[in-house]
């Protein structure tokens, strides 16, 4: 059963830095597409990065130059660090997970305010 765990939101001021991890159980892991989506109040869930199993990084324009999204294929984990946040980024944040089907984790709340 494939499960993934999100951590690392919280409450942080306008500038500020958090960093957020998915640990996933998964077969394979090495060989998914792994990526970072978010949903704040009232809009459809969006995407924030992705890396492919090669290390490719894919980022939305809203976060490009703020976000840095990582992996640990020895350890089954993704990374989102994020910089230089700004209240608009405050969502719920979820892992996901294409290997080949589609999975998603619980999600973490993130919000930037002052």
């Amino acid at each position: 059963q494939v499960q993934l765990v999100e951590s690392g939101g919280g409450l942080v001021q306008p500038g500020g830095s958090l960093r957020l991890s998915c640990s996933a159980s998964i077969s394979r892991f090495s060989r998914a597409v792994m990526g970072w989506y978010r949903q704040a109040p009232g809009k459809q869930r969006e995407l924030v990065a992705t890396i492919s199993s090669g290390g490719s990084t894919n980022y939305s324009d809203s976060v490009k130059g703020r976000f840095t999204i990582s992996r640990d294929n020895a350890k089954n984990t993704v990374t989102l660090q994020m910089n230089s946040l700004k209240p608009e980024d405050t969502a719920v944040y979820y892992c996901n997970a294409v290997s080949p089907s589609r999975f998603w984790g619980q999600g973490t709340q993130v919000t930037v305010s002052s």
